[in-house]
């Protein structure tokens, strides 16, 4: 009955609760891409603490199952999730045989990627090279990937990534003020986050001005616990408020935003805290809060 469906895994790291390897939470959504509805969808939370999961079917009047789930790691999350979609009680799909295509949301693509790509075992190894620059973000990608690769093997998967859409910034806005070589060799620079909204939002304006995008100006923002500005000409970005990490920019949830670096010396210095502690702090104990 539903021959043409995608499972869109959202593996996006939010500091705070909303998802990411070293802490929380996977979305997910199931949607028949004949009629463009939504099948089931659902959110994992606290994986790696005590884990729940809601899964909420939206055909076929199933139950909504809302419960504690062990999930240690991203996983059990996705094992998790599979079973529900497939089970006969909250199930809306007979199996995974039944998708046709998954779209993983990935955080960090770094410089090798400025568009959405179809994974392979080379995108695969980009993935693991970005790492360092999301450190809690992209494992966790990376292991909703593979489960789905075991899971239903040859079925299209594409990655959609947070960082694509900034690439098309000038080097006079990506550029750091610090010496050349950290760009060189480390590959320092501003990267930007939720790129995938950013591009989304503006083209909805857009549409909705009945306008050509490529004739207009305009300023996005995303705002959330984690929140973010971009300038995009033409359909396509010119600057972003968000850096080399989603900690900078605009005041967020819990995150400080732009900050003096002097700041962090004087308080490690005065209060003998680790990096470590002053980053938690900067995080999850600033911001709005």
């Amino acid at each position: 009955r539903h021959t043409r469906c995608a499972c869109l895994v959202g593996s996006e790291m939010c500091i705070r609760d909303r998802i990411n390897a070293g802490s929380s939470s996977l979305k997910y959504q199931l949607i028949d891409m004949e009629t463009e509805s939504v099948m089931a969808k659902g959110l994992c939370e606290r994986i790696g603490l005590d884990g729940h999961l809601k899964h909420s079917p939206l055909v076929g009047g199933k139950p909504v199952f809302d419960e504690d789930v062990a999930m240690p790691t991203h996983a059990e999350a996705i094992a998790a999730v599979i079973d529900k979609l497939t089970n006969a009680e909250y199930g809306v799909v007979a199996s995974m045989k039944e998708i046709d295509a998954v779209g993983h949301r990935v955080v960090h693509g770094g410089e090798k990627f400025a568009s959405s790509v179809r994974i392979d075992d080379a995108v695969m190894e980009a993935l693991k090279e970005c790492t360092p620059f999301a450190p809690l973000h992209n494992p966790a990608n990376i292991i909703g990937i593979n489960a789905c690769r075991d899971v239903m093997g040859d079925v299209p998967m594409v990655a959609v990534f947070d960082t694509a859409f900034h690439q098309t910034m000038p080097g006079k806005a990506y550029m750091y003020a610090i010496p050349y070589e950290y760009y060189q060799n480390d590959g320092i620079r501003r990267y930007g986050f939720h790129g995938t909204s950013h591009r989304y939002v503006s083209a909805r304006c857009a549409e909705l001005m009945g306008k050509p995008i490529e004739e207009l100006k305009l300023i996005s923002c995303h705002m959330g616990n984690g929140s973010s500005i971009c300038a995009i000409d033409g359909g396509k970005c010119v600057d972003t408020s968000m850096g080399f990490t989603p900690l900078v920019g605009l005041p967020m949830g819990t995150r400080c935003g732009d900050l003096d670096a002097g700041v962090i010396q004087f308080i490690m210095n005065k209060y003998g805290i680790s990096i470590d502690e002053m980053l938690n702090i900067l995080n999850k104990k600033s911001g709005v809060l």
